[in-house]
């Protein structure tokens, strides 16, 4: 697809989500919310990662007027029943470090320590068109923070099948490749070229 010439908002204040964005959608023209003057908190009710993309997604389309992207991601550990799964940023209720040493907690003297991220994505346009789609990687949670600085989030915990290496010892173009964002964002790009 050619550059888009609309702006593409990404209904999102994560700023580490808003670049992984950018970058994997280099061709069009992605803003942030802050960017079009949204500064209102969209509260994440829904029960699926994707009913938590549709909803802030259309939240910000309907009072932007542009089209909007929403994601909505998370870590799910198969020993802990999926969780904490779409409550992963707000795991501890005191932030990303306390959601690690809390994950970390959770898992101590477990030997499963698969887990998988799943991405949702919705983007909604004005007109009231909708696409979707999603995207998983797989991998192992470690047994300490690895000393990789890239990523965010649980990125430091998250050992890639794929990369052979936690997200946060991946550059930025390796995890794109194999991310769970990166897997949902190329899905939506296939349906809208289709």
């Amino acid at each position: 697809m050619k550059k888009n010439k609309i702006n593409v908002v990404v209904a999102t204040t994560n700023v580490g989500k808003l670049q992984e964005i950018r970058d994997i959608l280099k061709d069009y023209d992605i803003v942030s919310v802050a960017d079009v003057g949204f500064s209102d908190d969209v509260e994440e009710t829904g029960q699926t990662f994707m009913e938590n993309a549709l909803l802030k997604a259309r939240t910000v389309c309907k009072a932007v007027g542009l089209p909007t992207i929403g994601d909505d991601s998370g870590l799910c550990v198969d020993a802990l029943g999926g969780a904490p799964g779409i409550f992963s940023a707000r795991y501890s209720g005191q932030g990303v470090p306390s959601n690690r040493q809390l994950l970390l907690k959770n898992l101590l003297g477990v030997e499963n320590r698969t887990a998988h991220f799943n991405c949702a994505v919705a983007l909604v346009f004005p007109d009231g068109r909708e696409y979707t789609a999603e995207g998983q990687t797989y991998g192992v949670i470690t047994e300490e923070e690895s000393c990789g600085g890239n990523g965010f989030g649980y990125d430091c915990l998250f050992y890639s099948n794929d990369l052979g290496k936690t997200f946060a010892e991946a550059t930025a173009e390796e995890k794109h490749t194999v991310s769970h964002r990166g897997r949902a964002l190329q899905n939506l790009l296939v349906k809208l070229e289709d």
